[in-house]
């Protein structure tokens, strides 16, 4: 195994393009993880795998047309996610758009890619991330995805937070249950495809679900898991990513070894307590029989 001196390390740190990715890295620990909170409370894990198919295919149309590719997979992923919201009202029919929009999406990109003669390696390079190449409208989409979801959740946690814990109950209190969904959809649609240049598509849970499954192991309410999840994904991504640079190893399997070693640990942890608190518990509760 090679690694870097510490010396080595901090001359690396120095290039713009290491500076760029560490902070495009902390723009995500701060808006990411708060993402995952979503898909994790409104179970609608089939989401962040059709925009990955979507996500390509607005790659392959940005190489065809000459565009942005990350461009055409943003806005391919936000109209994704916004006609997929009216289907939005239990998980199963959820489910079976996503199944539909995966395999149209994937058909779609490869049917351009072969009939184009365009060479599809760029397209699917971003399948295992790019983190060096990231460029400043990376930056402006991951910083203003940083201040919108967490501002969101702020300003209508209420809501949130009725629509995460049950939606009927949600509908009946007067949440905009469509509405927000929809606006919530569109904001994992385009967080999805924003995170793709950071760890790759196959890989960006390490940037949305994992530090949000190790939140919800330690908070007790939507405002503590919350800041649970940005703080875990910020030491996440800012340990991973120096760790990646030392080890002289691709950033992207490093984040999702890191996030998953924490959500492990956290694991073990949580249930240690529960069950230390629960014997003792048990053992002096009287007997309701």
């Amino acid at each position: 195994m090679s690694t870097l001196a510490t010396a080595d390390v901090g001359a690396l740190l120095q290039l713009v393009p290491v500076q760029r990715a560490g902070l495009a890295l902390l723009f995500a620990a701060v808006g990411l993880p708060v993402i995952g909170v979503i898909i994790v409370g409104l179970d609608i894990m089939p989401v962040r795998f059709a925009m990955m198919h979507v996500a390509l295919f607005g790659i392959a149309v940005g190489l065809i047309t000459g565009l942005d590719p990350m461009l055409c997979a943003l806005v391919a992923c936000a109209l994704a996610g916004a006609g997929v919201a009216p289907l939005a009202r239990t998980p199963d029919g959820l489910s079976g758009a996503m199944g539909l929009l995966m395999s149209l999406a994937i058909a779609g990109a490869l049917l351009l890619l072969a009939v184009s003669g365009v060479n599809a390696s760029g397209a699917f390079a971003l399948l295992w991330g790019s983190i060096l190449s990231v460029g400043t409208p990376d930056l402006i989409v991951l910083g203003a995805l940083a201040v919108v979801v967490p501002a969101l959740f702020w300003w209508r946690r209420r809501d949130v937070g009725l629509l995460l814990y049950d939606r009927e109950l949600a509908e009946c209190s007067g949440v905009p249950v469509r509405a927000l969904t929809a606006a919530l959809l569109v904001l994992v649609a385009v967080a999805v495809a924003g995170a793709i240049k950071l760890t790759g598509a196959l890989l960006v849970d390490a940037l949305t679900l994992l530090p949000a499954l190790a939140a919800r192991r330690l908070g007790r309410s939507l405002k503590s898991i919350t800041l649970w999840a940005i703080g875990i994904g910020v030491a996440v991504n800012l340990t991973g990513f120096l760790l990646a640079l030392w080890l002289d190893w691709p950033p992207g399997p490093v984040l999702v070894l890191t996030a998953g070693a924490v959500v492990l640990a956290v694991h073990l942890i949580s249930e240690r307590r529960t069950t230390s608190w629960r014997a003792p518990a048990s053992a002096s509760r009287p007997s309701s029989h």
